[in-house]
C-alpha cells in the first residue's frame, strides 16, 4: 500500500504493508500511518474481485496473525481509524478530501483483516487481538472498550456524516465492517447473545440509537444513490496531495460508478445479471438493506431494540395513527417513498424479507399498504417470483407466499384485487390473456406454484400456504376469467387422479417393513404411502372447500365457474360416496344438478357456449340461497413458530453471503440453512 496505486498482485510486495504486517510494534501516533493510509486500491466490485483480494492478501494476513499479539499493529490500526473518523466528523461538511480518504482506507484495511481473523480464527481471538495494548482495566472489561469505540465510530458516520460523492464510499465501507463484525454468527453454533460483538451493538448505550440507525439504513435504501461517477472538482488545498487523491478517487468511483464497463458478467441467468447490475450500481442502497436485516433478525428471544424500531415507525405526516397506537412511534418515515421503492426495485431475497417484516409486525405500514389503490404495483413482482419458481430459492418462493398470505387475510384486499384490470401480462406465457383482474392473475399463479410443488419440490408447506392464500380470498371470488375457472377445477382433477393411483397403489403394496400398517384387506401398506394418502386428502378437501366457499358466497358473480362445473361434472362423481369428502361435493353436486336442469329446458339442438352462459346467468337469479349446506367459514391467518429465529438467521446470512461486495470462505463456516421442510413458519386457523 502507500501513497501509489496498488494492485492486488503488488500487495505482498508493498513496503508499507510488510512493516505494518512484521515484528515491528507501530504506535498510533506514528508518520507511518499517513503514508501506509494513502494507498489506492479499487475496492472489490464483484465476488470475484474479493476472492482474489483475499488470497492475495492471504500470507500477509498470515504473517499479521503470528506476530500481532506482540506488535498489537491491529489495534493502532483502529485507533488511527477512530482518530480519522473523528476528524470527519469534525470537518466542514465532511468535504476535506484527506480525512475522507484516509477514513476510507483505515476501514478497508480493518475489514480485510477483521474477516481474516473471523474466518480463521473466531471470535474470541479476534477480539483479543484487537485489544493488544490496551489499558489493562480496558481488556479485563466485559465488553472491550476499543471494540465497543469503533462500533460507536461507525454507527456515528452512517447517521452523522452527510452522504455526498466524496463520503459514500466510506458510508459504504463503514456498513461493510459492520456487516463484517457481525458474521461472527457465520461461524459459531452458539446463539448471538453470546457473542461479544452482538453484545456490543445491542448494549443499552448503542441501542440508544438504534431508530436512527434503522431510518438511517431505510432512508438509504429507498434512496437507491448510485455510486458516484467520474473525478472529483479539485477543492482547495495542497496540490501534491490533491494529485494523489484525485488518482485514487479516479480508481475508485470510476471503478464502481462505471461498473457495466469493468464488470464481466458471468451466466448465471438473468436474476444475478440485475442483482450484479444493483450491487455494483447502487451498493449503499444495498449494503443498507442487509445491514437492517442483519440487525433485526437476531437477538429476537432478548430486547432488540433494532427490531423494536422497524416495528413500530409511523409515516411522516401520520398524526392520527400515532395517537391512537398504544406503542410510541420509533421515528417517523415517508412511507409513500417506502412503498414506491419496494414497488419499483428488483425483488430480491431481501426486498422480500424486509416486505414480509413489515407487513406481519409493523401494523402501521400494513395498514397503508392496505389502503394503497394500485396495490397491483406491490403484487405483480410477487407473483413475477412464484411464476418464474425455477430460477428462485425455495425460501424465496416461500416468503413470497407467506406476504400472499398476510395480505389474503384483508377483506378489502380480497375484494379489491377483483376490482382491479390488468391487460397486456406478457410474462405469463401458457395462455395469451387479453385482460384479466389481478385477482384471477393470482389465482393462476398461486395455483401453477401449487402443480409445480407437486412436480418438483414436494413441501407440504408451500402446498398450505398456497391453499390458505387462495381460501381466505375465495369468499371474495367475483367474475373470475373462464381460464382461472379451468385451472381451478384441473387442480382438482389431478389431484383427483394422483389419489386414485395412490389408493390403487396401497391396495396392491406388498410388506416392505415394521412401520408398515394393515389395510382394510388384510396386507400390510408402507406407512410413507399412507401418509402420502393422508396428506392428499387434506389437499383435496381444501381445494374443494375453496369451490364451494366461492359457490356459497359468488355464485351469481361466477358464471364461468359454473359452466366449468357442469363440462367436468365427472371428476366429483367419484367422490360423492367418499367420507372424507362426501359432505362438501354434495354442495356442489346441488350446483351442477340445478344448472343441469335449467339447461335440459333449452332446445338442445341450439345450444352453444354464449346459451349456456345465458342460462347460467338467469339461473343464478332463481338459485335458493338456502340450498347449500353450511360451513365454517375459511380464515387462515399466518404465524411464526416460537423460535422463528432457526430458520430466518441463517436466510438473511445467506443472502447477505450471495451479495456481491463481500465474501466470506465457506471452510469454516458453521451456519447452514434449514431444507424447505424444516421452515419454522407455519399456518394456523
Amino acid at each position: 500500500m502507500g501513497a501509489t496505486p496498488s494492485r492486488h498482485d503488488d500487495l505482498s510486495k508493498n513496503s508499507y504493508l510488510e512493516r505494518f504486517c512484521s515484528k515491528e510494534p507501530i504506535m498510533p501516533n506514528d508518520i507511518f500511518w499517513n503514508r501506509f493510509l494513502s494507498f489506492n486500491i479499487r475496492p472489490p466490485l464483484t465476488r470475484t474481485d474479493q476472492i482474489e483480494l483475499d488470497s492475495r492478501l492471504d500470507i500477509t494476513c498470515q504473517k499479521l496473525l503470528v506476530n500481532n499479539h506482540t506488535t498489537g499493529n491491529i489495534g493502532s490500526l483502529i485507533e488511527v481509524a477512530l482518530s480519522r473518523m473523528a476528524e470527519l466528523l469534525l470537518s466542514k461538511q465532511s468535504e476535506n478530501i484527506v480525512y475522507t480518504w484516509q477514513t476510507y482506507n483505515s476501514l478497508f484495511a480493518i475489514r480485510c483483516v477483521l474477516k481474516y481473523f473471523i474466518e480463521t480464527i473466531g471470535e474470541n481471538e479476534m477480539v483479543q487481538h484487537t485489544e493488544v495494548q490496551a489499558i489493562e482495566s480496558e481488556i479485563q472489561d466485559a465488553i472491550p472498550i476499543r471494540l465497543q469505540s469503533f462500533f460507536e465510530a461507525l454507527k456515528d458516520v452512517i447517521v452523522n456524516v452527510p452522504l455526498s460523492d466524496l463520503t459514500y464510499l466510506v458510508h459504504l465501507e463503514a456498513i461493510n465492517c459492520l456487516l463484517v463484525l457481525l458474521s461472527v454468527q457465520l461461524f459459531s453454533q452458539t446463539s448471538a447473545e453470546y457473542s461479544i460483538c452482538y453484545r456490543i451493538i445491542m448494549h443499552q448505550e448503542q441501542s440508544a440509537f438504534a431508530p436512527i440507525i434503522i431510518c438511517t439504513l431505510l432512508n438509504n435504501f429507498i434512496q437507491q444513490e448510485h455510486a458516484p461517477p467520474g473525478l472529483l472538482t479539485q477543492p482547495h488545498g495542497s496540490s501534491l496531495v490533491l494529485s494523489i487523491a484525485a488518482g485514487l478517487w479516479n480508481v475508485i468511483t470510476l471503478g464502481i460508478g462505471n461498473s457495466r464497463k469493468n464488470v464481466q458478467i458471468s451466466s448465471g441467468g438473468a436474476n444475478e445479471e440485475i442483482e450484479r447490475k444493483r450491487d455494483t450500481e447502487t451498493p449503499l442502497a444495498s449494503q443498507s438493506l442487509l445491514l437492517l436485516l442483519v440487525l433485526t433478525n437476531h437477538w429476537t428471544t432478548s430486547h432488540n431494540p433494532y427490531r423494536d424500531a422497524l416495528f413500530s415507525f409511523t409515516d411522516v405526516p401520520d398524526d392520527n395513527s400515532a395517537a391512537q397506537s398504544k406503542v410510541i412511534p420509533s421515528f417517523r418515515f415517508n412511507f409513500d417513498k417506502l412503498y414506491n421503492t419496494i414497488c419499483k426495485i428488483t425483488n430480491t431475497d431481501e426486498v422480500t424479507l424486509l416486505l414480509y417484516m413489515l407487513l406481519y409486525r409493523n401494523p402501521n405500514v400494513k395498514q397503508y399498504i392496505m389502503k394503497r389503490d394500485d396495490i397491483q404495483l406491490l403484487v405483480i413482482p410477487i407473483l413475477r417470483i412464484l411464476y418464474n419458481a425455477p430460477d428462485n430459492t425455495s425460501h424465496h418462493i416461500y416468503m413470497s407466499l407467506i406476504i400472499l398470505l398476510i395480505l389474503s387475510e384483508d377483506e378489502l384486499f380480497n375484494k379489491r384485487v377483483h376490482e382491479i384490470t390488468l391487460k397486456g401480462i406478457t410474462w405469463y406465457t401458457e395462455r395469451s390473456i387479453s385482460e384479466i383482474s389481478l385477482g384471477g392473475l393470482l389465482v393462476l399463479v398461486v395455483i401453477r406454484t401449487i402443480q409445480y410443488n407437486m412436480l418438483k419440490m414436494r413441501d407440504k408447506y408451500l402446498h398450505t400456504n398456497c391453499l390458505a392464500a387462495l381460501a381466505n380470498m375465495s369468499s371474495q371470488f367475483r367474475n373470475l376469467h373462464p381460464y382461472v375457472s379451468q385451472r381451478l377445477v384441473s387442480l382438482f382433477e389431478t389431484l383427483a387422479k394422483k389419489h386414485v393411483k395412490l389408493e390403487t397403489k396401497i391396495r396392491n403394496q406388498p410388506p416392505s417393513n415394521s412401520t408398515d400398517q394393515e389395510n382394510a384387506n388384510g396386507g400390510v401398506v408402507n406407512a410413507d404411502l399412507i401418509q402420502d394418502l393422508t396428506i392428499l386428502e387434506e389437499v383435496l378437501r381444501m381445494v374443494l372447500e375453496i369451490i364451494n366457499s366461492c359457490l356459497t358466497h359468488q355464485l351469481p358473480e361466477n358464471p364461468n365457474l359454473v359452466y366449468t362445473l357442469l363440462y367436468k361434472r365427472e371428476v366429483f362423481q367419484p367422490f360423492t360416496m367418499h367420507s372424507a369428502f362426501q359432505d362438501i361435493v354434495q354442495n356442489i353436486e346441488s350446483v351442477i344438478n340445478f344448472f343441469s336442469y335449467k339447461l335440459e329446458q333449452n332446445d338442445q339442438s341450439q345450444i352453444g357456449v354464449n346459451e349456456v352462459l345465458a342460462t347460467i346467468q338467469q339461473g343464478t337469479s332463481q338459485w335458493p340461497k338456502d340450498r347449500l349446506r353450511k360451513f365454517p367459514e375459511l380464515k387462515f391467518k399466518y404465524v411464526e413458530e416460537e423460535q422463528p429465529e432457526e430458520f430466518f438467521i441463517p436466510y438473511v446470512w445467506s443472502v447477505v453471503c450471495q451479495g456481491a461486495l463481500l465474501h466470506w470462505s465457506a471452510e469454516n463456516i458453521k451456519l447452514f440453512l434449514p431444507s424447505s421442510g424444516e421452515q419454522t413458519t407455519i399456518v394456523v386457523c
